[in-house]
């Protein structure tokens, strides 16, 4: 299997911080956030790509989707500060060539929250172990 969450959570919790340091930035679904601003962001699925899949019985390409959530409850402006978080971390999907298939505002069961669910999904490429012992991950938007 294929796995980059850590990467991806790694790079869009740096941009969420840098613009937000006191946001709290969980890489699970979490149902009461201990802190706001809260972003969530999680792997929700990970399939073999079968336009790749061969003899091998090896994944050759994983067709990955991630939920993200944006919580607010920024009493001078919470939609706006939600909305502000959720393009950050929308630029930052679609800078690792992710497409975003869904962005929404979702009624949350304490209404002093603003609460923006997101969903993205992209193709990804087997791993190349570089030179210098970094790796690159080769991504397709889906």
């Amino acid at each position: 299997m294929i796995d980059i969450e850590n990467l991806v959570c790694n790079n869009v919790f740096q941009a969420v911080n840098a613009a937000f340091s006191d946001a709290v930035c969980y890489s699970e679904y979490v149902e009461v956030p201990a802190a706001f601003p809260c972003v969530t962001l999680y792997e929700a699925d990970n399939r073999s790509y079968r336009p790749s899949d061969d003899e091998q019985l090896a994944d050759h390409q994983v067709h990955v989707m991630y939920e993200c959530n944006v919580y607010s409850d920024n009493s001078n402006g919470k939609k706006a500060e939600a909305k502000q978080i959720a393009d950050i971390v929308d630029a930052a999907m679609q800078s690792m060539k992710f497409s975003r298939t869904m962005r929404s505002q979702i009624p949350n069961q304490d209404r002093t929250i603003y609460r923006v669910t997101m969903r993205f999904e992209a193709v990804v490429g087997e791993p190349i172990v570089n030179a210098d012992g970094t790796t690159t991950l080769q991504m397709y938007r889906s």
